[in-house]
């Protein structure tokens, strides 16, 4: 027996894809992060500042800006140190020559999106993110304008953090198992419609508490009051209960997904056991319909058991999986459930994916920076995702369309132009005021002494007599001679007169 069900048609609007043909790559993020944000982390930044120290840290939008503009680069070159982009042998010149290394750290220490005394003690009480609320709250509308699809996942999402925090969780079994968790609502090619942070029974507000969910019941539920009815939602077994069914069933929303074995309808009883479906081989599988719920047990390398309101075993493919005993693949029945759900519950897992490539590190002992970072990095990436979508519907050429790395630097570069417009008018105002801001003049280059094993290379270190109408410093140990003479592999000046020879000291001592 197979279900049947009657679904009403999804009643979701249509993508206004037209409107965006002419946006840039910025004009993408500003659906999620805007120029009123940056104004918001530069005025409670300078006033926290003022209040903890007693000095201003005078930081401006334009600047905060510029400070992301950086940290959006440094995650695409990365270098094990954020360091390593001001040291001369390494340097990014647009990192290193844009703000100075202390000025950088300064602002990220500092970095505010509310002011502590303007939220009430109530509001702490109840709202443990509130020192983020701002900045959630502004990726969270951008999220919610997203078009819906017709078909979504729901699932688990880490915000890495390892330090103290009383919100962090520990997750098994995922790449970041400890930081915060985010429950997420993902399109099947990765786009974030929802989300809420985890911060325990008060986190989904529109679930009424004696509903009876359960926490992964609870999720669900909060997560599809914005989804349109017609909705098929999937998701794992954390959240997946009889109770959760029949409440979206209600709703005129439908669920799939995989399920405990204690949380099995009883009416659902009559499955096979695990034997009986081992000694009809892989492959096999049996369904019971309770209502307009069917519940699928399917034998892979071990029983798999399903629930859904949408699909049952028929119609049935075949897909290819691995023989150990053979030493081969084979081809397995499939059910329409266990198609339905691989191919659509990996969204979130592509997201995830796609920022781990290039995620802002930022090793600090405060939660609230790594979570910025975070949320600033899914805003970035849920851009890109859109701006493919776009170009794919354009039909833009898959080589003309950016990849994610691209598409961050320019976000970059625009964040760095940005704010080279106002940096001559900003440094002499800081300047006055004794800030440490980086100069605009450029200061000459100093050449990097190269690494040991490049002295010692050999016949390419040759000297060479400079047209400079001043000699400069040896750099040989110890001496404090000047002289025009310099390596031409080195690039460095080293004495060689008749009193001594630093040329050959240099190249020769370890």
């Amino acid at each position: 027996m197979d279900v049947v069900p009657i679904l009403k048609d999804f009643q979701g609007s249509d993508d206004d894809a037209e409107s965006r043909l002419q946006w840039s790559p910025v004009e993408y993020v500003k659906q999620y992060i805007d120029e009123k944000l940056f104004d918001v982390i530069s005025t409670c930044t300078n006033i926290t500042s003022v209040a903890r120290t007693g000095k201003n840290i005078n930081t401006t939008p334009t600047e905060i800006q510029h400070f992301f503009g950086m940290s959006i680069m440094m995650s695409c070159v990365g270098y094990h140190r954020i360091r390593m982009y001001w040291q001369k042998a390494f340097s990014l010149p647009l990192v290193a020559e844009c703000m100075t290394r202390d000025r950088y750290f300064r602002i990220r220490s500092s970095l505010k999106v509310v002011v502590d005394t303007d939220v009430s003690d109530d509001t702490k009480k109840i709202d443990r993110l509130w020192k983020l609320r701002p900045l959630i709250d502004r990726v969270h509308d951008g999220c919610l304008k997203q078009t819906r699809p017709p078909a979504v996942s729901i699932d688990e999402q880490m915000i890495p953090f390892s330090g103290a925090c009383s919100l962090r969780q520990y997750v098994p079994n995922k790449p970041n198992p400890v930081g915060l968790k985010n429950f997420v609502c993902a399109s099947q090619q990765g786009l974030v419609l929802d989300f809420v942070v985890y911060q325990g029974a008060n986190s989904f507000a529109a679930v009424a508490p004696d509903s009876n969910l359960g926490v992964g019941g609870s999720v669900v539920a909060h997560l599809a009051e914005t989804l349109p009815v017609g909705t098929k939602i999937y998701c794992d077994r954390f959240f997946m209960t009889t109770s959760l069914v029949d409440y979206l069933l209600s709703k005129d929303k439908y669920i799939t997904g995989t399920v405990m074995k204690t949380c099995i309808p009883k009416d659902a009883a009559k499955l096979s056991d695990e034997k009986s479906l081992m000694k009809r081989g892989r492959g096999a599988s049996v369904c019971v319909v309770r209502g307009d719920v069917s519940v699928v047990k399917w034998y892979d390398n071990k029983p798999v058991v399903m629930m859904s309101t949408v699909h049952g075993i028929q119609p049935q493919d075949i897909c290819r999986r691995w023989s150990k005993k053979e030493k081969k693949y084979m081809n397995v029945d499939r059910p329409a459930v266990i198609q339905q759900y691989n191919l659509l519950m990996g969204g979130l897992d592509l997201s995830d994916r796609m920022m781990s490539y290039y995620r802002m590190d930022a090793r600090t002992c405060k939660w609230t920076v790594r979570t910025i970072f975070h949320f600033v990095d899914l805003a970035i990436v849920n851009a890109w995702i859109g701006y493919r979508q776009d170009e794919i519907k354009k039909g833009t050429p898959q080589k003309d369309i950016l990849q994610l790395m691209n598409f961050r630097l320019e976000v970059a570069q625009t964040y760095l132009a940005a704010a080279e417009e106002d940096s001559a008018e900003e440094c002499e105002e800081s300047d006055a005021e004794g800030d440490e801001r980086a100069s605009t003049s450029r200061r000459r280059c100093v050449v990097p002494v190269p690494a040991p094993a490049l002295r010692r290379s050999g016949a390419k270190h040759l000297p060479e007599m400079t047209a400079f109408d001043h000699g400069m410093r040896c750099r040989n140990t110890g001496c404090t001679g000047k002289t025009k003479v310099r390596c031409v592999a080195c690039r460095i000046f080293l004495c060689m007169t008749a009193e001594r020879n630093c040329f050959l000291s240099y190249h020769t001592k370890p």
